[in-house]
């Protein structure tokens, strides 16, 4: 099942998810590439990430684009020529995209052991005692996780810290959305988050909350 599931976040956001399933040869069929990104996918060694570069063409397509609209600034932020925004991510064998007329993030992440590690690094840890066991703690970790990437993203600031500078409010699951809170170098800015779990993934996406006068 090529095109996984698309979600209409607003009359001006949508965001679009694969399921990477095809040979690649399958994906690049009536695909076509700028020369710049033939390179990068010609490069490129692992199997799963030239079907995923090429999952993001199709998703590009869903969304009524091609190649050629997509460009990254010296930042590697992602833009479309039209001026809309978009944010592009991937994770395994999912990949996804959201494209919108506002600033916007996005990303997935595989629910794994492995964010219990490295949580002291982007979140205190004392803010999640309360959790029953550990599955329901590494979903957690993982929204915090996808929430401060998705905003990271969207604003594409360097410096910002993910344990000094973000702050999630906290949720509970069935909330499928929270808010959160970034001050770094000017910006003193919320930003709504919403979320979706499926086959031990994550899906974050971010937006600015309606109440920010700023632009980035």
């Amino acid at each position: 099942m090529p095109l996984y599931k698309t979600i209409t976040v607003n009359k001006h956001t949508k965001a679009f998810i694969w399921k990477v399933e095809e040979p690649y040869e399958w994906l690049a069929e009536g695909i076509r590439l700028t020369p710049h990104c033939q390179r990068r996918v010609d490069g490129m060694k692992s199997e799963i990430h030239r079907r995923g570069f090429m999952s993001i063409r199709h998703l590009m397509a869903e969304a009524g684009y091609v190649d050629e609209d997509l460009y990254y600034d010296d930042l590697g932020k992602p833009h479309l020529v039209d001026n809309k925004y978009i944010s592009i991510t991937h994770s395994f064998n999912f990949t996804a995209i959201i494209v919108s007329e506002d600033h916007v993030g996005i990303d997935i992440e595989k629910q794994r052991e492995k964010i219990l590690k490295i949580a002291n690094k982007f979140t205190p840890l004392d803010e999640y005692h309360t959790l029953a066991n550990e599955e329901a703690l590494i979903r957690k970790l993982t929204i915090v996780w996808g929430a401060k990437e998705s905003v990271y993203k969207l604003l594409a600031q360097p410096g910002i810290g993910f344990l000094q500078h973000i702050n999630v409010t906290d949720f509970d699951f069935d909330d499928s959305k929270t808010t959160t809170h970034v001050r770094y170098n000017g910006i003193d800015s919320w930003f709504d988050v919403e979320f979706l779990e499926f086959e031990n993934f994550t899906c974050v996406y971010a937006l600015p909350s309606g109440n920010n006068n700023e632009s980035w």
